[in-house]
């Protein structure tokens, strides 16, 4: 049994209930949804239920199919990373130096 810190868990299940509102908001049937990711209805009910067992990549098909994949993609992307963003700005540089130049050889 997996167990996980309980926000993860709670995460988890909210994007199941996302995933099967999204299904239903497009009138997709479970078996269709299901064929069209290539899974079996079984999975596609854990996924809906935010199973952490089901792999990731079941997650993404069900989101292609929904065609939401794209933000699977968005989510630690830079620009939504306010965290990583700002752990980089305190590491920049504070000044940059150009380039040395090579020293010439006495006597040219």
């Amino acid at each position: 049994m997996l167990t996980l810190p309980i926000p993860v868990a709670r995460t988890l299940r909210k994007l199941g209930h996302d995933i099967k509102d999204a299904r239903r908001r497009r009138r997709i049937p479970m078996e269709i949804a299901a064929q069209r990711a290539s899974i079996s209805k079984p999975t596609l009910i854990r996924v809906e239920r935010g199973d952490p067992a089901v792999s990731i990549g079941s997650y993404a098909t069900v989101l292609f199919v929904l065609g939401m994949a794209e933000r699977l993609a968005d989510l630690v992307a830079p620009q939504n990373d306010p965290v990583g963003l700002q752990l980089e700005e305190e590491n920049l540089p504070q000044r940059i130096r150009g380039a040395r130049r090579k020293k010439r050889p006495k006597g040219e």
